[in-house]
């Protein structure tokens, strides 16, 4: 059988291996399908760089064979590549309705909005998409329509769960529809495409109700300002924290773009009925401060964020201090520890009291516990495992829980072509898979040289000097250097470079100073080894020469 045009197979172009940048792909005989296209945050690994995506060039140039990409839900790490990528597809896009008007708002916001052919799916729906029978299952998640994802083919069915957990008393939407589960296991399951974000966390999750009850108590006795901070998408965190403030007699401000996206969309969806208008940003300010709570965005140390303007004292519109109290109600994602501990040690220099899932139940994850996973495991009863949305290690645990439920696990990373038609899943080629980062309307390859180049030039500094010749190539006046990061203004230092620089090139064959290329590259040599000599660094340097 030819692989390329007669199997069903499973290919992670992003998600799997990491958590963020969610890309996989289907195929299924000559057919491909996306599930998800979602955004990567760098963190201290990649500092040059604020948000990156998963590389789509190999699925890029195959899409006249894909025939549709399916959003599970609206977070971030799923839906946001699409403004990025999808010019490259040129696909329809399916999406549940609170899916399709958090990106309605982003594709709005791109210029977009009248290209993208957004076909609007309801929960629960089952829909065909090319050779793909496409079913929806209601799940619980930290954000509205969450929607688990089936596939019926020829070659058997697969469950991509997408994100999940197992809560009794979600708040806004239905709880994970485990009677669904349980027909889809008797009709039997191939292959169970899974979560494993907290697979190594034992025990439940939690419920979110547990959360409204206890942000409702400790809001209720609290003196001064309250600001309550986390994720902008968890919609009923957003209604608790509201519904808290009302019943404390305080009223309620949203500071941060995101959430009032959120809030947008939440509300043309029917969502945040109970919860009255909001106060706007800038009259906040003026809400005596017993009487007054803030919901900023910032839980995970985003420099630009409200809350981080807060701890900063640049917010235009607010301030906190001695007295006020600020709430992260929400848990740390790995590699924003010390960008968060700098806003909260911001914070509580300012006299504020920080309060954090550390010591009050004031957070519960949206991803399945170790119990969760083993509950689902029961219902769906799949013959093979394959763990996604994880690092190495999350993945590693989950396999093996998979093995104890009865499942055989799969192992993969990104850009592995798992096959799941045949007697027994395999790995039968291997694909190149990347990341890019946003820069601005540009995709710039994470390992290609302007991103290297700026990772030399946060570490070692940039130089510039500007040299004016004749033409005979002498050297006309002083050079002048300008070395941001690498001197201090008014030092010394870049003066007395010039002047050696001058003398370097002065020395330089006649006949080279009279060539433009070979006389600008000379001097590049030049002025690295001269700053190199005093400073023992290597920067990037330019040189702008002009002949007169």
């Amino acid at each position: 059988m030819n692989a390329l045009s007669g199997d069903l197979a499973f290919i992670p172009l992003g998600g799997t291996g990491e958590i963020g940048m969610n890309l996989s792909v289907y195929r299924c005989d000559d057919a491909l399908l996306a599930v998800d296209c979602g955004i990567g945050f760098a963190g201290h690994d990649n500092p040059e760089v604020d948000v990156m995506v998963p590389d789509p060039a190999w699925l890029a140039e195959r899409r006249e064979r894909l025939v549709g990409l399916v959003i599970t839900h609206a977070h971030e790490d799923h839906i946001g590549a699409v403004v990025h990528l999808w010019r490259q597809f040129r696909c329809k896009v399916y999406a549940t309705p609170f899916a399709a008007a958090v990106l309605t708002r982003k594709l709005t916001e791109a210029g977009m909005v009248h290209e993208v052919p957004l076909v609007v799916t309801q929960p629960r729906a089952r829909f065909a998409i090319g050779p793909f029978d496409c079913e929806y299952l209601p799940v619980t998640h930290s954000i509205p329509e969450a929607q688990a994802l089936v596939l019926r083919t020829r070659h058997g069915v697969v469950l991509h769960t997408g994100d999940w957990k197992l809560d009794p008393d979600p708040l806004i939407g239905p709880r994970t529809d485990e009677a669904a589960f349980t027909a889809l296991g008797e009709e039997g399951v191939l292959a169970m495409v899974c979560d494993s974000t907290n697979a190594m966390v034992e025990g439940h999750s939690g419920s979110e109700a547990d959360v409204r009850r206890n942000l409702t108590a400790l809001i209720r006795g609290m003196s001064g300002r309250v600001a309550v901070t986390g994720f902008a998408s968890n919609v009923a965190r957003l209604e608790s924290i509201a519904l808290a403030g009302k019943a404390a007699g305080r009223q309620v401000a949203l500071f941060g773009r995101s959430l009032r996206n959120i809030e947008a969309a939440a509300r043309d969806c029917g969502y945040l009925k109970s919860v009255p208008p909001f106060v706007p940003q800038e009259e906040a300010g003026y809400i005596p401060d017993d009487e007054l709570l803030l919901i900023c965005t910032g839980s995970q140390g985003e420099p630009r964020s409200a809350m981080a303007k807060i701890a900063e004292d640049t917010h235009p519109d607010i301030a906190l201090g001695e007295g006020d109290t600020v709430i992260f109600s929400s848990r740390r994602i790995p590699g924003n520890e010390k960008a968060i501990q700098r806003i909260q040690d911001g914070l509580a220099r300012r006299g504020c009291r920080v309060m954090t899932d550390d010591d009050h139940m004031v957070h519960v994850s949206g991803h399945p516990a170790r119990d969760e996973l083993k509950r689902l495991y029961a219902l769906v009863k799949p013959r093979f495992a394959v763990p996604v949305h994880g690092e190495w290690r999350h993945m590693q645990e989950h396999g093996a829980l998979a093995k104890e439920c009865g499942a055989e696990p799969f192992l993969i990373e990104d850009g592995d072509v798992l096959r799941l038609s045949g007697n027994r899943p395999e790995v039968v080629e291997g694909i190149p898979t990347g990341r890019l980062a946003v820069d601005g309307d540009r995709l710039l390859p994470i390992d290609g040289s302007i991103i290297a180049a700026r990772r030399r030039m946060l570490f070692n500094g940039v130089a510039v000097a500007s040299l004016a010749v004749d033409a005979q190539g002498r050297v006309l006046g002083e050079p002048q250097i300008s070395a941001p990061g690498l001197f201090e203004l008014g030092d010394a230092e870049p003066a007395i470079i010039a002047s050696e620089f001058r003398r370097t090139i002065a020395e330089l064959p006649a006949a080279l100073r009279r060539e433009d290329d070979a006389l600008r590259e000379a001097a590049r040599s030049a002025l690295r080894k001269a700053i190199g000599r005093r400073l023992r660094k290597r920067p990037m340097v330019e040189v702008h020469l002009l002949r007169l």
